[in-house]
């Protein structure tokens, strides 16, 4: 299966909301190529950007469980780029 990468990017507006998304970030955790929050506390809100490696749907999948937590927004952004191979020159 083909394989893209995709940046998530997700604004927590109430922290009780943390603890299932963490969870459900765990779940999908194989996929997970990098991850960074900023916590911006003046405006009361957590800002992450979490970078996967996974077939299309299982990144809609994980777009999906996410947006439908209770006062997280996010955007999936997809790659042109899909499925590098070992042989394949990195940047």
């Amino acid at each position: 299966m083909e394989k893209r990468i995709a940046l998530i990017g997700i604004i927590v507006e109430n922290p009780g909301s943390v603890e299932k998304m963490n969870s459900i970030l765990h779940e999908y955790g194989e996929y997970v190529v990098g991850r960074m929050g900023i916590p911006y506390a003046k405006r009361r809100v957590g800002v992450i950007s979490i970078v996967v490696d996974a077939p299309a749907d299982i990144i809609s999948a994980l777009s999906g469980k996410l947006g439908m937590l209770p006062d997280v927004n996010i955007k999936t952004v997809y790659s042109k780029v899909s499925s590098a191979t070992d042989e394949d020159t990195v940047l």
